[in-house]
């Protein structure tokens, strides 16, 4: 290995720590306690050593924001392959969607942090814009089945992701935050209702 290569391996891992560090502390302490000092002193280096590597905070915060998104997309991905027709589809999604909200609630509460992202930052950010694809192809896929193929895919995709969105919210928001059976009920009974608007 080279000089120029071992000095990029070297730059590689060093931001790995720094995310992993970073990562620790919200687990610890949550998303608002995040700070470069605490970081630089977790991994004992210099403010500034930091800095050469992110920005600011809020460089360091994209980076797991675009994470989430990623793996969000390979869960909605995931169980849209194991179906064939769409609207069994969007029905798997909007679980897998759950699932991860409350497997992952630290990356869901600061990828959704002050609710859905304006149309602006989806087209920012890559791994949140193929996590809107998946959505929005399912969603055409299924209006393209039904008898009102002329529907407004992109409204539909709103009110898909508001559902969502909304029920994870609400849940997050109570003391314990643990969804329970009933909690899932009310998901399957607001996505059947969307899917079968979707199809009439």
């Amino acid at each position: 290995m080279g000089i120029a290569e071992r000095k990029i391996r070297q730059k590689e891992e060093f931001r790995a720590s720094i995310l992993e560090a970073a990562w620790l502390q919200v687990l610890t302490d949550g998303w608002q306690s995040l700070s470069i000092r605490k970081i630089a002193d977790a991994i004992e280096y210099s403010i500034p050593v930091i800095y050469n590597h992110f920005e600011n905070k809020e460089a360091i915060l994209l980076e797991f924001t675009k994470e989430g998104f990623q793996k969000l997309g390979e869960a909605l991905q995931g169980v849209k392959d194991q179906h064939q027709e769409p609207a069994v589809q969007l029905e798997a999604m909007a679980h897998a969607y759950w699932d991860f909200a409350f497997d992952h609630q630290e990356y869901y509460q600061l990828m959704f942090g002050l609710g859905i992202p304006a149309c602006e930052k989806v087209n920012q950010i890559v791994e949140m814009k193929n996590m809107t694809i998946i959505m929005i192809s399912t969603i055409q896929e299924t209006i393209a089945t039904s008898s009102n193929k002329e529907a407004d895919f992109f409204l539909k995709y709103h009110t898909y992701l508001s559902i969502l969105h909304g029920l994870v919210s609400i849940q997050m928001m109570r003391k314990d935050g643990k969804p329970t059976e009933e909690n899932r009920r009310i998901l399957q009974d607001a996505i059947s209702g969307f899917i079968k608007s979707l199809l009439v």
